[in-house]
């Protein structure tokens, strides 16, 4: 289990002070991640990494000359929010162009391409490469829906090389593509990671067991055997690996990752035996590395990685690096002349607001607070819930974007903000701090529903209902999801035709928020009998049968806070 931490909460801010503390030669802190503190010569094209926490190396590990420019560092196990990664990649770059490049999880792909968009926008060339190497989470003719695991370092280590030979934007993420392609990565574990603050694993394993087909983020395997011997583990993953062996596929960079608790002399003992497998194939390995170079904190567990090599990549791939958690040859690390700060925080100018939208925004203001007990109340639940299929970390991530929110609203109301500046402040924060899928999507929501009530008038029932209408409707443009796909839209969709059914019907706010309340909180529960096919779950849609959705979950607990709320103020 993971033991030294203070606040679980501030776990992500206080690692990433350590490490720049520690590294301070290599990286420097920017708000959301860290940059190099080296010089890079202008024009160069910035490869900017990022993810979760959790896993270092990955992903502020990977970040020095022939490596990466900048990591995100977003909260455990949860994806960056989009303003974290544009902010790192401003400050990453040199003016040749930014590559964005990340695993393939839902919450990465939504915040990494809307930064992407808010960084084109402002007239900056940037390309996206998802790296998607783990075979196990769905067939290779489905390459674009797999996971990215420990593969990310051969694609990262491509592109950090071809941006150090001055290659353009496009030939560096067309090379990283490339390196993705021929990149396949198996996993194993032994038992699961536990989160700090944590009382349990995310998922167990039987002793004498091992789960095979694991994830990064304490998503648990799709199957289980008995474990084997160091050398059956090897035959075990070198056999299903060179399944997807590409032709003239001869020569491989080779990683045997530990992924916690798994120790260096046990990994050599496996690879002695991978080494074997693989020259018995024909194989010829190139530079390989045995260690830990993607983590999921304490887990027990190993994953091999193939990256099948041309010309180029090999040469790329033999490249001199040099990052706290990687080094290749000799990589000079020259101290940059002047650092490029990053702008401080402006406060945002509030809008004037009529008494109406004030007296609105006074209420919400108490509808946020009483929404941050209430997921306070319940996060260890939807954290228990969110770890029978996917990686645990809805109840932390709601609670400190709802706490975020809160705090952000209060601030807002102190300085005038009417009922719509002080929602678009509360997305913004919930977005910021909570990270991943349901940060992306909240911040949506409030945005959206900010946007369509404004500064000024009431917020009556009419009003209300075209913001939870408005609202809807991005969470589902910018997610994706659909009714049946197992994820907040199963409750938010009723939940909206029930607010709005009451209201057209002559029902008074509290009424309507009654009603939408029971029509989440019903639909939540359905989802219990669904199969994911969005998010971080779908790979293990059976598990997940017979546990309610957690978004699902968490927005009919929001909405029945927010009827408790107008109840308790309209008596």
């Amino acid at each position: 289990m993971t033991r030294l931490f203070n606040d679980p909460a501030a776990f992500a801010d206080e690692m990433t002070e350590g490490f720049v503390a520690a590294h301070g030669h290599r990286v420097r802190q920017v708000p959301g991640g860290v940059v190099r503190s080296t010089a890079t010569p202008a024009g160069r094209v910035a490869v900017v990494v990022g993810g979760g926490s959790g896993h270092y190396p990955a992903f502020a590990g990977l970040v020095g000359p022939g490596l990466a420019d900048g990591a995100v560092v977003g909260n455990v196990f949860a994806s960056p929010s989009a303003r974290q990664v544009a902010t790192v990649a401003r400050a990453a770059d040199h003016g040749g162009g930014i590559l964005l490049t990340y695993g393939n999880y839902a919450g990465d792909c939504l915040n990494f391409d809307a930064a992407q968009d808010d960084l084109r926008a402002a007239g900056l060339d940037v390309e996206t490469v998802r790296v998607t190497d783990d075979i196990f989470s769905a067939p290779d003719a489905e390459r674009d829906r797999r996971r990215g695991i420990a593969g990310d370092l051969v694609v990262f280590k491509v592109a950090g090389a071809a941006a150090a030979e001055g290659r353009g934007l496009a030939e560096v993420a067309a090379l990283a593509r490339r390196a993705n392609d021929r990149t396949r990565t198996m996993g194993v574990a032994f038992s699961g990671c536990t989160l700090p603050g944590a009382a349990e694993p995310l998922f167990t394993v039987p002793g004498g067991r091992m789960a095979i087909g694991l994830g990064i983020h304490g998503e648990p395997g799709f199957a289980e055997q008995a474990l084997p011997t160091a050398d059956g583990l090897a035959d075990l993953l070198v056999e299903r690996l060179l399944v997807e062996r590409p032709d003239k596929g001869d020569r491989a960079a080779v990683l045997l990752n530990g992924l916690g608790s798994v120790k260096h002399e046990e990994l050599f003992v496996v690879y002695r035996r991978v080494a074997e497998r693989l020259a018995g194939a024909g194989v010829t390995i190139v530079a390989p590395e045995v260690g830990e170079l993607c983590t999921s904190f304490d887990m027990a567990g190993v994953s091999l990685t193939l990256a099948w090599l041309d010309a180029d990549l090999e040469r790329l791939w033999l490249a001199p690096a040099d990052a706290a958690g990687f080094h290749r040859g000799r990589a000079a690390l020259v101290p940059a002349a002047a650092q490029v700060e990053v702008a401080p925080k402006v406060e945002i100018e509030v809008p004037e607001a009529d008494r109406e939208s004030r007296d609105a925004a006074a209420v919400v203001v108490e509808v946020l607070h009483a929404m941050a007990v209430t997921i306070d109340a319940h996060a260890d639940e939807l954290g228990r819930i969110d770890a029978v299929a996917g990686d645990g970390d809805h109840g932390i991530g709601m609670r400190r974007g709802t706490g975020a929110a809160a705090a952000a609203a209060r601030d807002a109301y102190d300085r005038g903000a009417g009922a719509g500046s002080l929602l678009t402040a509360a997305a913004q924060a919930w977005s910021d701090r909570a990270g991943g899928t349901s940060g992306a999507l909240w911040g949506v929501a409030l945005r959206s529903f900010g946007r369509t009530v404004g500064d000024h008038g009431r917020l009556d029932e009419e009003t209300t209902a075209r913001a939870l209408r408005a609202a809807r409707e991005a969470v589902c443009a910018a997610g994706g999801a659909e009714p049946g796909d197992k994820t907040m839209v199963d409750a938010l969709i009723p939940l909206d035709l029930a607010f709005a059914a009451t209201v057209r019907g002559g029902g008074a706010a509290v009424d309507a928020w009654d009603a939408a309340a029971t029509a989440a909180e019903k639909a939540a529960d359905n989802t219990r009998n669904l199969l994911p096919r969005k998010g971080r779950a779908r790979p293990h849609a059976e598990r997940s049968l017979g546990t309610p959705d957690a978004g699902a979950v968490s927005l009919s607990l929001v909405a029945r806070t927010v009827h408790d709320v107008l109840r308790k103020v309209s008596s």
